[in-house]
């Protein structure tokens, strides 16, 4: 149970101001499972071909992806480490943490 704890919250922790975003895993409406921010309908999820992304559903277009870990070497959460989003002309760098 402990082991299965640890990929049930995460942090992203954005590196230019420590601005922290936090995100609970949660079955989507389509029965897979994706990690929902708290304050915002706002979703990491697993894409076929590009593995764990922040996804944005009205462009259909990719916000945010870990950095180091590619899509190959992705397990069945989103790995840990560094991440970068896109939001227009602007892109930042967070660090995905683990929390209980």
């Amino acid at each position: 149970m402990a082991a299965l704890q640890k990929w049930v919250k995460f942090e992203l922790r954005r590196q230019s101001d420590d601005l922290v975003y936090t995100f609970v895993r949660t079955t989507r409406p389509d029965g897979t499972i994706g990690y929902q921010r708290q304050d915002h309908d706002f979703w990491i999820e697993h894409r076929p071909g590009w593995g764990w992304v922040a996804w944005d559903a009205a462009s259909q277009s990719c916000a945010g992806r870990p950095w180091n870990v590619l899509p190959a070497n992705q397990d069945a959460h989103p790995p840990e480490g560094d991440w970068v989003s896109r939001k227009g002309p602007k892109s930042h760098v967070y660090n995905l943490v683990y929390v209980s």
